[in-house]
């Protein structure tokens, strides 16, 4: 999971200030030094390092700090806004032209950071801005790369412009932008090639192609998992052809957070979005603010509400709070809520988002056995007859030997989800109608769960 070592160090550190009441200046420095070291070790740019850590010590050691009811509180808070100012403050979307105009985007990358996927991806978001994208397959040397765009187009739904492997990229290009004019597209997404590492041939064309149309945005494509490499291939493109923004790849992988914290400091490039999964759903928009939270152990609650209400079905809640007012809650509606909060994501980077729940909590929680735990459950409300699941009333010692048989499992499975539906039933009927922050403000449900 993204930044699990660098986060569990941070919050041992943080719990260490908070639990001294009274802070000297030598507490701070000793604090700083240990986040320092935390830093380093997520293959932070020490450049970055040392300038971050400069700054939040000439913040940190000030009087207002030292003499303040909670001075550890305010150090911690500190760090957080010197991390998000790190990170870029802002969120930077895209930059689009008006939709009567034709945008180009030049989408660049080595080979094997996932950038033919990144770039449909990236279409179907357009997409749902309702945009009218065009992707278009120069990558003529990389086997399978024409057909990997062109299955991921049709899946997001989204038109692939292709003139096979014999054409020079630069002539395909010209004539996806006629194209584009001919047939009311108003983005063209350039797929270029990459390569296993940075060479002259790449860049060249990549170059070549800047010359011959006019490209709105570059966008590079870079792997996270691997830390300063990925920093060092940003600072190369941009220095080399100019880059207006950075996608980060496999931030759901083990990754150590360097390349997402050194980045923008080093390139000057803001983060556009970052992939959490292989999913073409699976692209986030780069917030500075919720990725601090997140590394600092203070959750991301915003971002679980909007993965929730893109997920979830917004009849389908209010119909279950509904039936929890009447107590008509039954074991297809815990099954279908399950269903939802599935289709959500990997379970660990939802547990990840609440606040309380750090890295050292989630060590204890198995996420094969989570998943695993899931389809046994499943299974268990599936043997039941349409009755028992209608009615949860209806378990009894003999109901639930022959459910557990049907399931294949022991019956203390059977039990455990009984009780597991008890307390989930209760907890939801606590939550039923209420809304959070957030959601209020749109007028939207309290998600049930």
């Amino acid at each position: 999971m993204a930044f699990e070592s660098l986060s569990e160090k941070l919050q041992n550190v943080f719990k260490n200030l908070r639990s001294k009441g009274r802070l000297t200046e030598a507490d701070v420095k000793t604090a700083l030094k240990e986040v320092k070291m935390a830093l380093l070790e997520a293959d932070v740019n020490f450049k970055v390092v040392k300038q971050f850590i400069n700054s939040v010590t000439e913040r940190a050691i000030g009087q207002d700090v030292m003499t303040s009811l909670t001075p550890g509180q305010m150090v911690i808070k500190i760090v957080n806004e010197e991390m998000i100012s790190l990170m870029g403050s802002e969120t930077t979307q895209i930059d689009l032209k008006p939709a009567n105009e034709i945008t180009v985007i030049l989408m660049a990358g080595l080979q094997g950071a996932g950038k033919t996927t990144t770039t449909a991806k990236i279409a179907g978001k357009l997409k749902q801005k309702g945009r009218k994208p065009l992707l278009v397959a120069c990558d003529i040397y990389r086997p399978a790369a024409i057909e990997q765009l062109e299955i991921n187009g049709k899946k997001q739904d989204v038109p692939v412009f292709s003139m096979g492997d014999k054409n020079n990229p630069v002539n395909i290009a010209k004539a996806a932008i006629e194209h584009a004019k001919t047939n009311g597209f108003n983005v063209v997404i350039l797929d270029t090639a990459g390569r296993l590492h940075v060479d002259e041939d790449m860049m060249q064309e990549l170059e070549n192609i800047k010359a011959a149309v006019d490209v709105h945005q570059t966008l590079l494509v870079v792997d996270a998992m691997t830390g300063q490499d990925a920093v060092n291939v940003a600072k190369t493109f941009n220095e080399r052809i100019g880059i207006d923004g950075v996608i980060l790849t496999k931030m759901d992988g083990d990754t150590r957070g360097g390349a997402a914290l050194s980045i923008k400091a080093v390139t000057g490039k803001p983060i556009l979005y970052v992939g959490m999964g292989e999913k073409l759903s699976d692209l986030e928009q780069f917030y500075p603010d919720r990725m601090a939270s997140r590394i600092l152990g203070m959750g991301d609650v915003l971002t679980l509400i909007e993965k929730a209400e893109a997920q979830i079905d917004e009849e389908k809640a209010k119909e279950l709070n509904r039936k929890l007012k009447k107590a008509e809650f039954g074991y297809d509606d815990f099954l279908d809520s399950m269903s939802q909060i599935k289709k959500m994501g990997n379970i660990g980077d939802l547990l990840g988002m609440i606040p309380g729940v750090n890295s050292a909590a989630l060590k204890n929680v198995s996420l094969d056995d989570s998943e695993a735990q899931m389809k046994r459950t499943e299974a268990i409300i599936l043997s039941m007859t349409p009755q028992e699941r209608a009615n949860p009333d209806l378990m009894n010692p003999s109901r639930k030997k022959r459910i557990a048989a049907g399931a294949g499992v022991d019956i203390s499975e059977v039990n455990k989800l009984v009780k597991m539906f008890d307390q989930m039933k209760k907890m939801m009927k606590q939550f039923s109608g209420q809304m959070s922050g957030k959601a209020a403000k749109r007028g939207r449900f309290r998600l049930p769960f």
